[in-house]
């Protein structure tokens, strides 16, 4: 288990924020996607969002995000007790693109943090400022390399780097793990444990890969509509509750 609040933040931490989630309901097209969800993402934490495809994650995590609406309460406090809304930094699921396109990192990350015109040259100060970005996730030297060239696991450095700017109170992520080679998953686990305690960050996550979790993960949320069980990872996956959602054979151990 992972120590929960650390004091050796780096500079620049933004603080560390939790996330408390009560009775909370999301309809869409008159269809009940959640139903009375609820659990805490306590202040320095990393938490697991699991479950099977149209469990509901994503439209919790948009309802988190403000981009959906809901029913119940989804409430936020900082460090000294401000309740004021926290910066939120989010990775969506990979996208898609171009795999021919000569768009490099560089090129996207500068258009996403600035408004200089892609069509001039880029000022060597605009071009520090992205690399000091992609060096928070050990990833300056993809600076240069196009968007389509990049695996699996360094588009998801590049991405993680571009929601650390500005550096969040919350980071959210929907399936970082997707489309990462084993050796990457660890890599990406170990880069957000110590971005979670260099910068003093709380932590969600969804992912369908639970090798990991008992090492990374402080806690589990089992997610089908509802909350099936909440926990740490190793009560979790050795659930009734999550050997059921995924058709394990309780007779062979299951999970």
């Amino acid at each position: 288990m992972r120590i929960q609040k650390h004091q050796n933040a780096g500079p620049g931490c933004t603080g560390a924020c939790c996330l408390k989630i009560e009775h909370l309901g999301v309809s869409i097209g008159g269809d009940q996607i959640l139903n009375d969800v609820g659990f805490h993402l306590h202040c320095g934490e990393i938490v697991a969002l699991i479950g099977p495809n149209g469990a509901g994650k994503s439209s919790l995590f948009k309802a988190i995000l403000g981009q959906m609406e809901y029913s119940g309460s989804i409430a936020f406090q900082r460090a000294g007790g401000n309740r004021t809304r926290p910066l939120i930094g989010y990775v969506p699921q990979s996208p898609s693109f171009d795999r021919g396109d000569p768009v490099s990192v560089l090129d996207f990350f500068a258009a996403a943090v600035s408004d200089w015109p892609a069509f001039l040259p880029m000022p060597q100060k605009l071009r520090a400022r992205v690399l000091s970005c992609l060096e928070r996730v050990h990833g300056g030297a993809l600076i240069d390399k196009r968007l389509g060239a990049l695996s699996g696991g360094e588009l998801q450095r590049v991405l993680l780097a571009l929601a650390l700017e500005p550096l969040p109170h919350i980071l959210i992520l929907d399936e970082p793990l997707s489309g990462v080679d084993i050796d990457g998953e660890r890599q990406l686990m170990d880069m957000l444990d110590e971005i979670r305690r260099t910068y003093d960050l709380s932590i969600l996550f969804s992912t369908h890969d639970f090798a990991t979790l008992g090492q990374y993960a402080d806690k589990v949320v089992l997610l089908k509509s509802g909350v099936l069980r909440v926990g740490p990872p190793e009560e979790v996956l050795h659930s009734k509750e999550f050997q059921a959602v995924f058709h394990l054979d309780l007779g062979r151990g299951g999970a």
